[in-house]
């Protein structure tokens, strides 16, 4: 630019050294500024607003897979307790083996004491009365720890001796509520395993919160020993308190237990008996290799037996049985001197059934719902991954723990098959899934009830549709409700009942139902939840990761789904608002009037009788809460609906059809 400077200087004229100063000039005026309104940033909340999940990263993907950092602790196992039926009472010791998987040194452990739940003054006798389902306080019941040491050592490389570890030492430990908060003596760094040897015992509760119990001389036993809090790279130690609603949140490992009780008693348990030579007759062990071979039902322990004393080895004293169960989260038992004892198989695994003669009518048919169950979900989700499930009758109504479901006897063989082919739903989710009971039960009785479906259609011949409906009106009944919650509120803090049954049961079984349905189809619904089964077997799966493996597979965008289903109580209201027929075709006007979004299914009618069905996807509602839809045809129109089978939980069924007037009918 200085050449241009130097021109200008050069041609301007010669002037005074002093020249007179120039006047002020007046002020220019100022081009007018519009006024704006400022406004404050806006939120994406939206219906289709990204869901609020965490982000991805190398423990849990993006993608909904466990990531190459993923990291879970292991418990192992071995049990020795003895069941005294005069006092009630188990007194027993147990030997943990903690392995330390995670990144970081741990300086205290938590363990769970779920029978505190049974003292008085437990937290959970304030929320549920004794004799109410969950209650059973107000009972001399709790854990007595006599003893409690540890020793530590590093893990032994494979095929390597272990290495020499540090001496048992006493803990310090402090009970709250039905935790137990154990300050190590000796820190377990990464790659160590403590081991803790506990001497415990605890009076048994009638009716333990509809979980486990007593009935006469019959027991079902759960929750019967001090069990390892979960450690994970989410919560930390998760130290939830047990309540009686909310259920469990375990480690996976191998078991060895043993129980001693009366000679008399006939033992149902989680794994495989270890010591059948000691417990069971000839006959019996013949009997049981038998039915391993076959899917029709054999008759283990006959009535005859057991009213002639020969259904036991020996009838006075006591008996030790002993099970193995390998790569589970917890074990779990029944005894009764009076059981039945029926077994069928598929593909080698067994399918037991213990009852009492006094059930006969029902239970009679539960060795084979049992193993009807096994082939239905391994068939169709994932397979079975243990040797045998275990259907035991009680008087606990209906619970699951690895391969053992209790159930009561029912008076008919429809509500029988209901309970067991649930119970046993829950051997896939959450014992194979190791999901986050506590906090979420959606994940496990949610998707169980999504499978019973299926199971309870097969095994019957039949179609629930209609009972589903009926389900989806219970659902928004509820969601309306002044004490409505979404899906994703944790199971202890459910407010009502209604509740219960709803958010952790029906309405996301509704809604996994919805999605095949409705929104993927079959095929690819199947095949994101089997990959999620897979990817997550005997892993611990947190929300994020369901909702990810299924975007994942299927390529689609489903944060309006989880965001209107799980993270909100919004209804669906989908309406036709108006019909018009013109020359070469039809203008349907259909609304979104509630908050929730879906597909539109749009059935015509026409005069000649004929109907015709159209479907609209979701995106239909990005630009807002109207839609028209161009049909173009000849016929005349007499009636258009949408929802016309029902099939979509829709709150307002009367503003879902359009019916043209006897004058404008052609």
């Amino acid at each position: 630019m200085r050449s241009i400077i130097l021109a200008v200087l050069v041609a301007a004229p010669l002037v005074a050294q002093n020249p007179p100063a120039p006047p002020t000039p007046a002020p220019r005026p100022r081009p007018s500024q519009p006024q704006r309104d400022l406004r404050a940033p806006v939120a994406d909340t939206g219906i289709f607003s990204p869901a609020p999940l965490p982000p991805g990263n190398d423990l849990r993907r993006p993608d909904g897979k466990p990531g190459r950092a993923y990291w879970q602790q292991r418990a192992d196992y071995s049990i020795k307790a003895t069941l005294d039926t005069t006092r009630r009472r188990i007194d027993g010791s147990v030997t943990i083996r903690y392995t330390n998987n995670s990144p970081d040194t741990l300086n205290r452990v938590w363990l769970q004491l779920d029978q505190n739940l049974f003292r008085q003054g437990s937290v959970g006798s304030f929320l549920n009365a004794q004799e109410s389902r969950f209650g059973g306080a107000g009972f001399d019941g709790g854990f007595d720890i006599s003893r409690f040491t540890m020793s530590a050592a590093p893990v032994a490389p494979r095929g390597r001796p272990a290495a020499a570890g540090s001496k048992p030492q006493p803990v310090k430990s402090r009970v709250d509520d039905t935790m137990l908060d154990v300050d190590l003596p000796t820190a377990l760094p990464p790659g160590w395993v403590a081991t803790f040897a506990i001497d415990y015992g605890f009076n048994i509760p009638d009716h333990g919160a509809d979980r486990m119990g007593r009935d006469g001389s019959l027991y079902e036993l759960a929750q019967w020993y001090p069990r390892m809090c979960v450690y994970d790279d989410i919560h930390g130690w998760n130290t939830t308190q047990y309540l009686g609603q909310g259920e469990f949140y375990l480690e996976y490992g191998n078991f060895d237990y043993e129980v001693t009780l009366p000679a008399g008693y006939i033992v149902a348990g989680t794994g495989v008996l270890q010591n059948p030579l000691e417990v069971l007759t000839a006959a019996q062990r013949a009997r049981l290799a038998a039915a391993a071979k076959s899917d029709s039902i054999s008759h283990i322990v006959t009535e005859q037996e057991l009213a002639s004393g020969a259904a036991r080895p020996k009838k006075d004293g006591t008996l030790t049985w002993r099970f193995r169960a390998e790569n589970v989260r917890d074990v779990a038992w029944a005894a009764s001197p009076e059981y039945l004892w029926d077994a069928s198989a598929w593909k080698g695994i067994l399918a037991h059934a213990y009852y009492r003669p006094s059930a006969k009518a029902t239970w009679a048919d539960a060795a084979d719902m049992s193993r009807y169950s096994i082939q239905e979900y391994s068939t169709r989700w994932f397979p079975y991954p243990y040797p045998q499930i275990s259907a035991v009758e009680g008087p606990v109504s209906g619970m699951e723990y690895p391969m053992v479901a209790m159930e009561a006897r029912d008076e008919t063989k429809e509500g029988l098959y209901s309970v067991i082919t649930h119970e046993i739903g829950h051997m896939w989710y959450p014992m194979v899934v190791g999901s986050d009971e506590r906090r979420y039960a959606w994940m496990d009785e949610g998707f169980n009830t999504f499978i019973n479906i299926f199971s309870e259609e097969g095994y019957f011949k039949r179609d629930d549709s209609k009972r589903r409906k009926g389900e989806g009106q219970f659902v928004l009944l509820n969601d309306q409700a002044p004490t409505a919650q979404p899906i994703i509120t944790p199971a202890n803090r459910y407010r009502t009942d209604g509740n219960l049954g709803s958010l952790a049961y029906i309405k996301p079984g509704m809604a996994l139902y919805f999605l095949r349905a409705k929104v993927l189809g079959p095929e690819v619904f199947d095949a994101a939840f089997q990959e999620y089964t897979r990817r997550w077997a005997f892993k611990h799966p947190q929300p994020a990761d369901f909702f990810r493996t299924f975007e994942d597979v299927s390529g689609r965008e489903l944060d309006w789904f989880w965001r209107g289903w799980f993270y909100t109580t919004a209804a669906l209201d989908q309406a036709v608002e108006s019909v018009t027929q013109g020359q070469g075709g039809i203008r349907v006007v259909i609304r979104n009037a509630g908050q929730q979004v879906a597909p539109v299914e749009l059935q015509l009618t026409y005069s000649d009788g004929s109907n015709q069905l159209l479907r609209y996807p979701v995106e239909i509602w990005y630009k807002g809460d109207k839609y028209t839809a161009m049909i173009t045809t000849d016929k005349a129109v007499v009636a258009a609906t949408v929802n016309p089978d029902g099939q979509f939980p829709d709150l307002n069924a009367g503003n879902n059809a359009w019916r043209a007037t006897t004058a404008a009918t052609p």
